[in-house]
C-alpha cells in the first residue's frame, strides 16, 4: 500500500497555479514542442540553403547548433532549474519552475516545456545567434539548437515513462533517475552524459556496505 501511494505521488498533476488560467498552461501535452518547433526547424534549415549553403555547410552548422545546445542543457538545469535562493519569492519561483518536478517526476504533462518558456527562450537565442554569428549562419545554428532541444524534451519524457533498451538509454535513464532519487547535485546532463564527464558531476553509484 505504501508503495502504491509512493507511485501515486510521483504520478499526481497537482495545482501549480490558484488562477486556472495559469494553471491550465502549465501542463503540456508532449506532442506540443514538436508541432511548435519542427516547422521552425524546417523553415531554418531552408533559409540557410535559400542564402546559398550547400549541403555539407547545412550539416556542420546544425551539429554545431546541436553542440551548443548540449552545453546550455547543462547548466541551465545545473544553474537555473537548481538555483534555490533563500527568500519566499525564490523558493516559489524555484517550486515552478522545477520544483515541482522533482517531487511528481512522473507527471506526464509536466516533462516538457511549456510553450510559454520555450518560445521567448528560442526568441532570446536566435537574436543572440543573429547578433554572434550573423546571417545566415544563425539560421542553421539555431535549427540544430532546436533539434538538440527536443531531443532533450522527448528523452526527457522518455526516460520517465519507459525502460530503454539500448545501452545508451539505459545509462541515460539510470543517470537520470539518480539525479532525481539519489542526488540532484549530479547528473544535470539528460540528452547526453558528455558534460557531466566534462565538469565531473556524473551521478554516483551507491557503495554496497
Amino acid at each position: 500500500m505504501e508503495a502504491q501511494d509512493r507511485t501515486d505521488k510521483l504520478a499526481a498533476s497537482p495545482r501549480l497555479f490558484e488562477n486556472g488560467f495559469f494553471d491550465f498552461f502549465s501542463r503540456v501535452h508532449p506532442a506540443i514542442p514538436a508541432v511548435i518547433f519542427v516547422p521552425v526547424v524546417v523553415a531554418m534549415e531552408w533559409l540557410g540553403a535559400d542564402r546559398g549553403y550547400a549541403a555539407w555547410q547545412l550539416i556542420l552548422l546544425t551539429l554545431g547548433g546541436i553542440g551548443i545546445w548540449t552545453l546550455t542543457e547543462y547548466w541551465l538545469h545545473r544553474l537555473v532549474f537548481h538555483w534555490e535562493p533563500d527568500n519566499a519569492f525564490g523558493r516559489r519561483m524555484h517550486f515552478i519552475i522545477h520544483g515541482i518536478h522533482h517531487d511528481h517526476p512522473n507527471d506526464k504533462l509536466r516533462l516538457v516545456m511549456p510553450p510559454a518558456v520555450a518560445i521567448p527562450l528560442a526568441a532570446l537565442f536566435l537574436g543572440a545567434f543573429v547578433l554572434i554569428f550573423g546571417t545566415p549562419a544563425a539560421f542553421p545554428l539555431f535549427a540544430g539548437l532546436i533539434v538538440g532541444y527536443l531531443v532533450y524534451d522527448y528523452t526527457h519524457y522518455y526516460v520517465h515513462h519507459f525502460v530503454p533498451k539500448s545501452d545508451l538509454g539505459k545509462q541515460l535513464r539510470e543517470q537520470h533517475m539518480r539525479h532525481h532519487f539519489q542526488d540532484h547535485r549530479y547528473g544535470f546532463g539528460v540528452s547526453s552524459p558528455l558534460w557531466d564527464v566534462v565538469f565531473r558531476t556524473l551521478p554516483r553509484q551507491r557503495r554496497r556496505s
